[in-house]
């Protein structure tokens, strides 16, 4: 019998499949806090469990986490992993350590049907869509290695490989599942969902009742230069992006992030700034300006400094909040795929 993997459940799901095995529902709950608030995924190690069930519950279900196929850390704590799924393929996850925050950036996908023209991932392609424990155990990977100094994660990022709002049920389902207060307990606000704007993904996440936060990847303040840079703008208009995030921040109350990616020379004019500008101006609207990560075989280079300061204050000045995104990881494989990408032409 092939065995499932238990980060997939949630745990009105393990309740159920414990009830139809003959056990009670606290068996559940004591098995979910096993693993989602202890972090143990040893089921020997689960001593309040009954011997016999402990022997079920290694038969049925798989719990070990993800391997680790490669490993990098910066000089300021940034680390970047490429973790490996049971099917042979792989995902990055990168933790970021900053003052108090200890932040867990995760995909949802391998590879991404997107394309951006500038993101090492999407010129891999897509391989396939992440299961809801495979997402989570990304974050618990990380957890279990802060635990051991003594510290914890304080917020997820869904931002790195793959479109999340493309795999919607899965990567609710796993946010869900780390949201859980009866587990490990992280909460909505502290969670971040990244979309290129998959309008009827975010319509359908406005109406779940939830407070992530939502960050739309515009990266062009017009239709035609937007088209170019990120292909799935073809499917969904800006003007449609824009309406679908103005339902998510009505139905929530919360702040909307737009993601900008600097390419020199390409978006980072003064006249996109205004033009963005104008987009955004009376919306509840926060601009994060992201300086390009350079990457192997992509054709674009990071703005300089000035550039980026330009643009930034040319936002404030037409009454737009934003902020420079510091770029972290530089010195190791910072862009999105490139350790993976890296990975593969080594094995």
């Amino acid at each position: 019998m092939e065995r499932r993997f238990l980060l997939d459940l949630s745990l009105e799901e393990l309740e159920a499949e414990l009830q139809g095995m003959g056990e009670p529902r606290f068996r559940a709950r004591q098995v979910w806090q096993w693993v989602w608030r202890h972090l143990c995924f040893d089921v020997s190690a689960m001593t309040n469990l009954p011997q016999r069930l402990r022997e079920d519950l290694a038969n049925r279900y798989a719990l070990q986490l993800l391997r680790t196929l490669a490993w990098e850390r910066d000089e300021e704590g940034t680390e970047k992993v490429l973790l490996g799924l049971p099917d042979g393929a792989s995902v990055e996850a990168v933790l970021i350590p900053e003052e108090d925050r200890r932040t867990v950036c995760i995909s949802a996908q391998v590879g991404c049907p997107v394309g951006c023209v500038f993101c090492a991932t999407g010129a891999m392609g897509f391989v396939r869509n992440l299961t809801a424990g495979e997402i989570a155990a990304q974050v618990l990977h990380f957890a279990l290695a802060l635990r051991e100094k003594g510290e914890r994660v304080s917020h997820v990022v869904v931002m790195g490989m793959g479109e999340p709002l493309l795999n919607y049920e899965a990567t609710l389902r796993a946010l869900l599942n780390l949201n859980d207060p009866r587990g490990f307990g992280l909460g909505a606000r502290r969670i971040t969902i990244s979309t290129v704007g998959v309008v009827p993904g975010i319509l359908r996440l406005a109406q779940e009742g939830r407070q992530f936060n939502l960050a739309v990847s515009l990266h062009a303040p017009e239709e035609g230069l937007r088209r170019r840079l990120v292909p799935l703008a073809e499917r969904w208009p800006l003007a449609q992006v824009l309406r679908a995030a103005d339902a998510y921040a009505l139905a929530t109350g919360r702040r909307i992030t737009y993601e900008y990616v600097l390419l020199a020379g390409v978006n980072d004019g003064l006249v996109h700034a205004r033009a963005l500008a104008k987009l955004l101006r009376g919306r509840l609207a926060h601009v994060n300006l992201i300086p390009f990560n350079p990457a192997p075989g992509l054709p674009f280079e990071r703005p300089s400094e000035g550039q980026v300061e330009l643009f930034r204050r040319e936002l404030l000045a037409h009454g737009v909040d934003v902020t420079v995104r510091r770029s972290r990881g530089l010195r190791i494989s910072a862009a999105c795929g490139q350790l993976r990408s890296r990975h593969l032409t080594q094995v």
